[in-house]
């Protein structure tokens, strides 16, 4: 029996042990829980998880789904145990986008020889979002298993240097995705997530810092095993059921923006198809829902009152608080940020072309990047954008609810 058949075989048998512990029937697309424990208030603060019928009740950590499970097999990879996906437990050296397919193909990680670069769902399957940035590596936590998987920062200090790659954070990990449009006005773009700051962007496949005149370097974390990330949706006049993930979705937005905390009674009030157990959905679930293969970055199977919306989430981005040289930035306190896709082209504020005094919205990270938001921002509250590419900070966004589909 190979190697293969023996790590399909335990993955399986661990995976059913799972569903059948929490009374859900194995999934082809099981979602791993975000890892995210406690309850945040708007401010940031943290809460005693609140009563279903009282205010920011429906957060990630009142539904935590199905835990990460992962084992180290002392070969240098590592096996997660719900997805059935088997990792290298350390990221490669930084490489060129081009270089990657050939990078995979030589690798004998563990003696395998079947390696490949991961889609941005598998890749995001690993993040954990009890991690938190404060611009200290000292004081931050990765937005991944450090038991598991090997992680450094880069170097640099504070929120460091955007412009010339000098930050910490400055850890991004490519993926296979390929985004379907251009970013900043015309580059050629590739997904990549980080678990510096936990995000997924678009990267630019020409480096920024030399003026696009050289290809970018990115390092990447390679996987094996099975296919992840298909969905199996039957659309009904109302919802959409996902038998691969075992998630059933509203298959309309809320057709208005809202605040967080009203994003979350919103579903937690909502009465669908003869069920009252809606909730907001957590930034993994989120995810499965997201094509990368189109814009607006969502199956076709939604119906969205507009294309370019952003999505709330339930999860809390524990970013902050900043180093006491960033400490008068807006929203700086941890827990103020909760996690959002953008549906539509994630856009930001930039000076085009550089140093022209022109500026423009444009889509700077792409549609399907997850970012965050102020849970008590307004809309016209940044209206210049914020950050080194001028992220367009809503404030109010759209919500989309979900259920577990019964067993």
């Amino acid at each position: 029996m190979t190697k293969g058949v023996v790590l399909t075989l335990v993955v399986g048998l661990v995976a059913s042990a799972v569903a059948c512990a929490m009374n859900t029937p194995p999934r082809s697309y099981p979602v791993v829980g975000t890892g995210q424990d406690r309850c945040y208030g708007a401010d940031g603060s943290m809460i005693t998880c609140p009563p279903e019928d009282q205010p920011f009740s429906g957060q990630d950590a009142q539904s935590p789904g199905t835990p990460a499970s992962y084992r180290d097999n002392a070969d240098g990879t590592v096996t997660d145990l719900v997805t059935g996906l088997q990792w290298a437990k350390a990221p490669s050296e930084r490489m060129t986008f081009a270089e990657l397919p050939a990078f995979a193909r030589a690798s004998r990680i563990g003696g395998h020889d079947d390696w490949r670069v991961p889609s941005v769902k598998e890749l995001y399957s690993l993040i954990d979002f009890r991690g938190g940035y404060s611009g200290d590596p000292q004081t931050s936590r990765p937005y991944i298993d450090t038991e598991a998987f090997s992680f450094r920062y880069a170097s640099g200090t504070g929120l460091g240097d955007a412009v010339h790659g000098q930050r910490p954070i400055d850890v991004q990990l490519w993926t296979a995705t390929r985004y379907v449009g251009r970013t900043m006005g015309g580059d050629e773009t590739v997904f990549g997530v980080n678990f510096a700051d936990g995000r997924i962007k678009g990267y630019p496949m020409m480096d920024p810092a030399n003026r696009m005149l050289t290809p970018n370097r990115l390092a990447v974390l390679l996987v094996r095993g099975p296919a992840y990330g298909q969905n199996s949706f039957e659309p009904t006049p109302q919802t959409v059921r996902d038998h691969a993930t075992g998630l059933e979705w509203q298959r309309s937005d809320s057709g208005q923006a809202l605040s967080w905390g009203d994003g979350l009674a919103y579903c937690n009030g909502l009465a669908l198809d003869g069920h009252g157990d809606w909730r907001l959905p957590n930034a993994k679930e989120l995810q499965t829902i997201v094509d990368y293969g189109r814009i607006p970055a969502i199956a076709a199977t939604f119906r969205l009152v507009q294309g370019d919306v952003y999505l709330w989430s339930s999860t809390t981005h524990l970013e902050g608080p900043p180093p006491p040289t960033d400490e008068d930035r807006p929203f700086s306190r941890t827990g103020e940020l909760a996690v959002y896709f953008a549906i539509g082209p994630a856009l930001g504020r930039m000076e085009q072309p550089p140093g022209s005094g022109l500026w423009r919205w444009m889509d700077v990270h792409g549609a399907g990047s997850q970012r965050s938001d102020p849970k008590t921002a307004v809309p016209g509250q940044f209206s210049n954008g914020f950050g080194p590419q001028g992220d367009d900070i809503r404030g109010h966004n759209h919500v989309l609810c979900v259920r577990r589909l019964a067993s």
